[in-house]
């Protein structure tokens, strides 16, 4: 109880401490155009490090307690205003802005008579991506980033998914929230969603045209539109250090994990956090409770990041933990990690087979350890006025519109056109932790369609908890830069990216696979016409095949971590 008192007082006497603000700073950028700040610093005379927050949702008309901690630990704090939004001047251009406003402050708070000339930066989302886009200018003073929820690539982030297919529900909605027109009346988020054509989503979703949207419908392969401008083509140009947070049910996750082990492999200096987290890492899910260990004390992260990049000391010493901590869901316990994916991994394959009917919940569609050598294939009906419906899942950013997170998944699985294939109770406990895989043998009706897959955690009781899942737009089996159609009824082998995940299948539970053809509105349809299809208004069924026989050995690929290894 004394410690406690004592922490309460230290608390009181922080929060209590006296700040010099200057609110509405103006500061004008290379070109004239002038972004609005607000900075808050330490009272007194004296030079601060400053920490820099550059965001998109408005700077505040005060500073909060977040940002009182970094004050109170003697940062000069700035929040300022990106082009084009709230009280800055300009056109909200987020594509190619960023990186330019961003080094002409970290140029103006480097002259200012408070600052010391090392600046850090904070922040999740588009918070963060500011932080990525900044790190690429190697600016001398730009010491240090902790971005949070952000990945590093527009294209396969923010717009596309790595198998091609348009991250639609994620974008209208932020645009229906960020972007709407004047006077516009936002309409309910099930009536724009299924708008068709795609090309006028956004005239639905926020009563004008979007630029950023009708670029990125303009350029639906990864060319050198999105190179240009991708942190992750340019990997090796960032030299400073990074310290990043995702959570195992946000959308960038997989690309969190795939900067940090670029940069590790590189040899620079960057650590990654990665928890039981939707978008908002604070958020609780429904129903779902991974324990009180499962959330980390990430403004402490922060503060001693900061404090060792941007405050000289011969004592300094980062902390002992390795470069990546993961929390393992199922065990419900954190660990440390030195690389992804981890070395000791175990790659096993899980075989697809059924007598031909794996179609829903009450199919017969069976995970084996080896392949099956004669086994009809599953067929299914893929009506685009009738997608799979999403079901919670890596999804953003507004969990009252659109769910997010562990969701219990049968109502979903009992549709004809989701193929069902599972594992018998599993006599001892596995855990899987990394990049999961679905590489199937499957065929079409038509020139183009999608495949999706979807990792699943049955409890004994039935639940069935989604663990990460993934899609392929079949034009993009070869490569996401030069798209081929398919031929009718042709068998095409393909790997669908369904995510990653860390996670202890506890003995007694069942793996299972769900495969389809539309998870929507995370993912926009396919109208299988073959067509481009952000301007396509017509939409086909499909008759799609999943085969599993000797020929045709279509598995789950699993990271198996063996228990004997885990640390």
């Amino acid at each position: 109880m004394r410690r406690l008192l004592t922490l309460f007082v230290a608390a009181a006497l922080a929060a209590a401490a006296p700040t010099d603000k200057q609110l509405h700073v103006r500061i004008a950028m290379r070109d004239g155009v002038q972004l609005c700040a607000n900075v808050f610093r330490p009272a007194g005379a004296g030079r601060w490090p400053a920490i820099l927050v550059r965001t998109p949702y408005g700077k505040g008309a005060d500073i909060n307690a977040n940002y009182q901690a970094f004050v109170d630990r003697g940062y000069a704090v700035v929040l300022q205003d990106v082009r084009g939004r709230f009280d800055s001047k300009g056109v909200f251009d987020p594509l190619y802005q960023e990186t330019p406003d961003g080094v002409d402050t970290l140029k103006w708070i480097a002259g200012q008579t408070w600052a010391n000339g090392n600046v850090g930066m904070i922040g999740g989302s588009y918070l963060g991506i500011v932080q990525w886009r900044l790190a690429l200018a190697n600016d001398p003073h730009l010491k240090a980033i902790f971005p949070n929820v952000s990945g590093y690539d527009d294209y396969l982030d923010r717009f596309y998914s790595t198998g091609g297919a348009l991250k639609l529900g994620q974008r209208l909605l932020w645009i229906s929230d960020n972007l709407k027109a004047p006077d516009f009346i936002k309409p309910e988020f099930s009536r724009f969603v299924p708008h068709l054509p795609l090309r006028t989503a956004d005239r639905a979703a926020a009563g004008q045209r979007v630029d950023m949207y009708q670029k990125a419908l303009d350029h639906p392969v990864y060319d050198a539109f999105w190179k240009s401008m991708s942190v992750r083509e340019r990997i090796g140009e960032i030299r400073v250090p990074v310290f990043s947070a995702g959570g195992w049910y946000d959308n960038f996750v997989e690309s969190d994990l795939e900067a940090f082990a670029a940069l590790r492999k590189l040899g620079r200096q960057a650590r990654l956090v990665v928890g039981p987290w939707p978008h908002n890492m604070s958020a609780p899910f429904t129903g779902v409770d991974f324990g009180p260990q499962s959330s980390i004390p990430l403004r402490t992260l922060q503060l001693e990041w900061m404090d060792y990049w941007l405050k000289p000391g011969p004592d300094k010493k980062l902390p002992s933990a390795g470069p990546l901590r993961i929390f393992v869901m199922g065990a419900n316990r954190w660990r440390d990690e030195q690389e992804w994916p981890l070395k000791r991994t175990r790659w096993t394959p899980m075989y697809l087979t059924s007598r031909g009917n794996a179609n829903s919940l009450n199919g017969d569609g069976v995970l084996t350890a080896r392949p099956a050598r004669n086994a009809p294939p599953d067929r299914y009906a893929y009506d685009p006025r009738n997608p799979v419906p999403t079901l919670g899942g890596a999804v953003c950013c507004n969990p009252k519109v659109y769910p997010w997170g562990p969701l219990d998944q049968r109502p979903v699985e009992k549709r004809r056109d989701v193929l069902v294939y599972e594992s018998r109770p599993l006599k001892e406990e596995m855990e899987v932790t990394g990049p999961i895989k679905a590489i199937l043998h499957v065929s079409t009706s038509a020139p183009d369609t999608d495949f999706t897959a979807k990792l699943v955690d049955v409890f004994p009781d039935g639940h069935a908890r989604n663990l990460t899942d993934g899609i392929l737009r079949l034009r993009y089996r070869q490569s996401l830069e030069k798209p081929i159609a398919a031929r009718p009824n042709e068998v095409y082998a393909i790997t669908i990216d369904a995510g990653v995940t860390s996670n202890v299948f506890r003995a007694g539970h069942r793996v299972r696979l769900e495969i389809s053809s539309s998870n929507f509105p995370r993912f926009d349809r396919n109208p299988n016409t073959g067509r481009p299809v952000a301007d396509d208004t017509e939409v086909r069924g499909a008759l799609q095949a999943v085969y599993h026989d000797h020929r045709h050995p279509s598995h789950l690929l699993l990271p198996v971590i063996p228990r004997a290894a885990r640390r």
